[in-house]
């Protein structure tokens, strides 16, 4: 994590310069991790975003929409009763430390001002938001820590807030000079430069430290011991402007590292040189808007994750269920197909009655079924006659003749039920609201999967299909789960509308709505990108989509949500665009 006390440093400088007289407004708390406290100032409105998780910790500006539950949780009410209408005196950073401090003046129930002070530590799983009072106490915690979690440092309301523990055998950067953290580094054991000189600094994070050896060493990563001269004075040199950097602000740009066109790598306070054209470096318009692309995408996932984790689970054991049972029934139908063998043995035994003793335990018969007639040994039950052991035999074959025809049912049944699972999976993957999230919810409990508790508030109406327009001005509907797909399809579409769906892959129902007008070949080739984009291929190339008029899609009776049958359909091959997706989007 490249969020260390320098790119901090920065950091609340950006924040400080931008909320001078800030009151705070409004506080929300969209997840269990996650605060946002929008702030009032001459300027307008700005959201703060607080981020106390394992993966993520930080605090920034935030221009991201982020949906919050019905009901606020217990930490968020008591910021709102504490801190709405408080002042902002200043934000703290003790050296290079990964905590901030924000301090406010506020008003209490009594109509006295009094200080409070909202404690951000940034500090991996320990990470956690605190509210303080003026003699020090902690009012409360987004994440409590009891004694049994941290004999070291509990943090519970009523107890004295202590900081994070100081690692004393660390220098900080902002406290020493180069000199003094380079000899330190010297000092150590015997192992790449890099690695000692994180051992020991205080506020430096791996990708800085890196960036030190780099620059110093032209890039071998030499140990420390064997630093030459010349290597020594660049990496004073280059400390220095480190020091400078989160110090006056010279060369301080915010720097985000792509790898290649895909996701973020890594971002710091000043241009990043180690990996050479194997990433490419963007400069942002600040350190909030970094953070904000840094972490978009993983938050997302994080969030859907937690919001879903009751559907997670039920998905998930469904599934594995029903994975058992159809490969028990599986088994089972093998061992049926071996039913004419009881057929041929009632046979035999019934053509040579007159020749099997009763009580005999076997009978050596002439099989006429065989083009040589071998002998074939068949076992008896010497209890009964030999006309009772050839209806026994007769009566096996029925029942493995009818469990065949039965155990062919069940695993058709069960293979549309795993085909099901993965649909909602598909959905539940791309789904980002709350509102989503109970729409699947609905889905499953209609299915009855999951159990629902109904309270008093009437559910909110559907999201209904996100809505696109092609470039020839085509309205193009996405449904967001089988419920949504089922509706989309079956009534909201006209018999000339044309459907799309990725072949034989999980994904939503698309239509492109033709109002009797034949669609041009780019808008069908657009509304497949969108098919493809919203399915389980969305991260494959060449994807084969299925496209056909409304009027051949049919549901078979008894079908799954969003299960349908078509015919007289035409295949294409396309590549998911989300930057196309995010063009066609319909505003408002």
């Amino acid at each position: 994590m490249a969020l260390d006390g320098a790119f901090l440093h920065c950091l609340r400088e950006e924040l400080e310069d931008s909320l001078p007289d800030a009151r705070v407004d409004k506080v929300h708390q969209p997840s269990r991790e996650e605060l946002i406290i929008s702030m009032r100032t001459r300027a307008g409105t700005k959201k703060l975003y607080f981020s106390a998780r394992a993966n993520s910790p930080r605090v920034h500006f935030t221009d991201i929409p982020l949906e919050n539950p019905a009901s606020p949780p217990m930490f968020c009410m008591l910021l709102r009763k504490r801190l709405t209408g408080g002042r902002l005196i200043g934000i703290r950073q003790p050296g290079l430390e990964r905590a901030l401090y924000f301090d406010l003046d506020c008003v209490d129930e009594l109509g006295d001002i009094v200080r409070l002070t909202l404690a951000v530590e940034i500090m991996g799983r320990h990470s956690n938001i605190i509210l303080i009072d003026g003699d020090g106490m902690v009012v409360d915690a987004i994440k409590r820590v009891d004694l049994e979690m941290s004999s070291v440092r509990p943090v519970l309301p009523g107890l004295l807030y202590s900081p994070p523990p100081a690692e004393s055998e660390k220098k900080d950067l902002s406290l020493c000079t180069p000199d003094e953290l380079l000899a330190s580094a010297m000092a150590g054991r015997d192992i790449p430069f890099s690695k000692a000189l994180l051992g020991v600094s205080h506020g430096l994070s791996p990708l800085l430290c890196r960036e030190v050896s780099h620059y110093a060493t032209r890039g071998s990563d030499t140990t420390a011991h064997s630093l030459t001269e010349g290597e020594q004075d660049r990496a004073r040199f280059f400390l220095a402007r480190i020091k400078a950097t989160f110090e006056t602000g010279e060369g301080r740009t915010p720097y985000i590292l792509y790898k290649g066109e895909g996701a973020p790598l890594d971002f710091s306070f000043l241009p990043i040189a180690q990996y050479g054209l194997s990433a490419v470096g963007r400069e942002m318009e600040s350190f909030s808007a970094l953070l904000d692309a840094f972490y978009a995408q993983r938050d997302q996932a994080e969030r859907t994750r937690q919001r879903a984790q009751d559907i997670l689970r039920v998905l998930t054991n469904a599934s594995e269920r029903t994975a058992r049972k159809l490969g028990h029934q599986r088994e089972e139908l093998a061992r049926s197909g071996d039913r004419e063998k009881y057929r041929i043995y009632g046979d035999l035994i019934h053509a040579n009655m007159h020749a099997i003793p009763r009580g005999a335990g076997s009978a050596e018969l002439v099989n006429y079924y065989d083009p040589d007639c071998a002998l074939v040994t068949v076992p008896l039950d010497p209890s009964l006659s030999a006309a009772q052991n050839a209806q026994k035999y007769y009566k096996e074959y029925r029942k493995a003749q009818t469990a065949e025809r039965v155990l062919a049912e069940q695993i058709a049944q069960g293979e549309e039920e795993l085909a099901y699972f993965d649909t909602v999976f598909d959905a539940l993957s791309r789904a980002v609201t709350l509102r989503e999230l109970g729409e699947l919810r609905e889905e499953l409990a209609a299915g009855g999967y999951l159990r629902l508790q109904r309270g008093k508030q009437k559910p909110p109406p559907p999201l209904g299909p996100m809505e696109f327009v092609s470039d020839d001005g085509f309205p193009i509907l996405v449904g967001r789960n089988n419920m949504e797909n089922d509706k989309l399809t079956l009534r909201t579409a006209r018999g000339s509308d044309v459907w799309f769906h990725t072949k034989n892959i999980p994904g939503s129902h698309v239509v492109v709505l033709t109002s009797g007008r034949v669609p041009p070949d780019r808008t069908l080739e657009q509304a497949a990108v969108l098919a493809a984009l919203h399915s389980k291929a969305a991260a494959s190339r060449q994807v084969p989509v299925d496209y056909t008029e409304v009027r051949n899609v049919k549901k078979p009776s008894g079908a799954k949500p969003g299960m349908v049958i078509y015919e007289t359909n035409r295949t294409a091959y396309v590549t998911p665009d989300p930057a196309l997706a995010q063009r066609l989007r319909k505003k408002g």
